[in-house]
Parts: C-alpha cells; sequence; structure tokens
C-alpha cells in the first residue's frame, strides 16, 4: 500500500427521509470523485470491517460507507421486502443518500446486492454525479447456484450460529437484515428478477470483479455486463477467491480500483 498518513474516520448518522442511516466518513483528497461503498445483502456499514480505510489510504480518495436501511444500526424496515427492492434502493433511496451527502462527484463501489443497486442506479437514474461503478461480485440475474447458496445459509442460520456471528453487525436488526435478504430471494417469484434491462441504460465506466470460486455465482452476471452495458467494461476474475474479493484478495483489489479511478475521465 502507499506510505501515506492515516486518513481521517468519522463515523455519524444520515437522516434519509423518515429513516437514520449509521454512516462512516474516511478523509480524502478534495479534487476527485468519493467513493460511495453499497454493502451485500447480509452486509452493513460494520461488515466492511478494514476495508473503507485501506481503500481511501491507498487511493487517496474520500470513501463514504452506510447501512441501508433494516441493516447495523439503521433505522429497521417493515418485512417482507417488495421484491424489487434492488430497483427502489437504486432510484430511490441511492438519489435522496448521494443528495444527503451533498456529494458532487462519486464512485458508486458496490459488493453483491451493493453491486446490483449500484448498477441499476447508474442505467436507470443516469445521474451526472456518479463516474463509474466498481461491482464486486453483482448479480444482474437470478441463477440456481444462487438460490441453492442461500437455502443453505439460510438453514444455517436457523440451527447454527450464524444469527450470533450477525448479530455483531447488526444488532437488533439482525432478524430484519436476514430475514429481508433470504426470504426475498428464496421467494419463487423471484427466480425471473433481472437488471439487464438496466444494464444497456450505463452510460459510466465499469469495473467488475468475481472470485472464479464464488458460492454464490457463476460468470453469467459478468458476461452479461460486458454484453449490454455500452460504456467501457474492464472484467476480472481472480483466482483462489470465493465471493468477498475485496475481503480475500484485498491486495489485489485495491490496484484495481485505484487504476480504475485514474482511467475515468477528468470531467
Amino acid at each position: 500500500m502507499n506510505e501515506q498518513q492515516a486518513p481521517e474516520v468519522k463515523v455519524g448518522t444520515l437522516d434519509v427521509g423518515e429513516q437514520t442511516l449509521e454512516t462512516l466518513w474516511v478523509s480524502g483528497s478534495d479534487d476527485g470523485p468519493t467513493l460511495l461503498l453499497l454493502h451485500e445483502g447480509l452486509g452493513s456499514l460494520a461488515g466492511w470491517k478494514r476495508f473503507p480505510v485501506a481503500l481511501g489510504l491507498y487511493t487517496g480518495r474520500p470513501v463514504v460507507a452506510y447501512s441501508r436501511a433494516g441493516y447495523g444500526n439503521s433505522s429497521p424496515v417493515l418485512l417482507p421486502r417488495p421484491l424489487d427492492f434492488h430497483m427502489r434502493e437504486a432510484c430511490e433511496v441511492l438519489p435522496a443518500v448521494i443528495d444527503a451527502l451533498g456529494l458532487e462527484r462519486c464512485i458508486l463501489m458496490g459488493h453483491s446486492d451493493g453491486a446490483s443497486i449500484a448498477l441499476a442506479h447508474a442505467g436507470s437514474v443516469l445521474d451526472q454525479r456518479v463516474q463509474g461503478v466498481v461491482a464486486l461480485a453483482p448479480h444482474v440475474l437470478t441463477e440456481a447456484k444462487t438460490v441453492d447458496a442461500i437455502r443453505k445459509t439460510s438453514a444455517a442460520f436457523e440451527s447454527g450460529t450464524l444469527r450470533e456471528r450477525l448479530a455483531r453487525y447488526h444488532g437488533e436488526n439482525v432478524d430484519c437484515a436476514f430475514r429481508g435478504w433470504a426470504d426475498t430471494w428464496l421467494d419463487p417469484r423471484f427466480l425471473v428478477w433481472s437488471i439487464e434491462s438496466a444494464l444497456a441504460g450505463i452510460k459510466v465506466p465499469v469495473l467488475a470483479i468475481r472470485g472464479r470460486s464464488d458460492p454464490y455465482n457463476t460468470a453469467v452476471h459478468l458476461e452479461r455486463i460486458a454484453a449490454l452495458v455500452t460504456a467501457p467494461v474492464k472484467r476480472i476474475t481472480l483466482e483462489d477467491c470465493g465471493h468477498a474479493p475485496h475481503a480475500e484478495r484485498t491486495d489485489d483489489v485495491l490496484p484495481l480500483v485505484r487504476r480504475f479511478i485514474d482511467s475515468l475521465p477528468r470531467p
């Protein structure tokens, strides 16, 4: 990593409509876009662990992470979640979050469900403030492998120690976070879910990264992104890596992200 002074880190909250979201700010240079992190379906602000600080230190960019409603220490939500919650987060909530944060330029960096939300936003909202998307282990459609893996995870939540481990990141929201995620993906009506129609509307560069050993999806998602996005797309498949490239292969992901940022057109 770069030998730089440690960035300043601030933890706070953000009011978005009737919801209060927990946030993390990592300081960085003001002469470029902020990296806005969108967590996975079982993630939260705390679930990123040390990655936001490492990302800010390596890239020199400001980094903001937040827990979506129903996760971490953010406001709870009513269940069941609507089956189109990815699009609602992308088209209704995320624009309000960017407004509330006061971001003039940003790069959306999402993991798993967060990557799906980032891609859907970039292709549906056409927000001029968004200059690029980094998609880690993205989902763009429902495939049998994903459903099978989530079914196994659900069984572990009900009978094993998974609930206790997730409670460390979600506190009183643990059941809301898990059931809102698992019950949606396991709903038979969700088998036809797809954000492929949004991909064609993406006009900003995309960096898409997945692990070859990802238990939750296959290479089809990166293939569909490359086929449908009309802006430049760089696809990376990391060996010896599962569903969390940023955590499992941090030393590979950080340089990829920095090179992606450096390659973006200057406004």
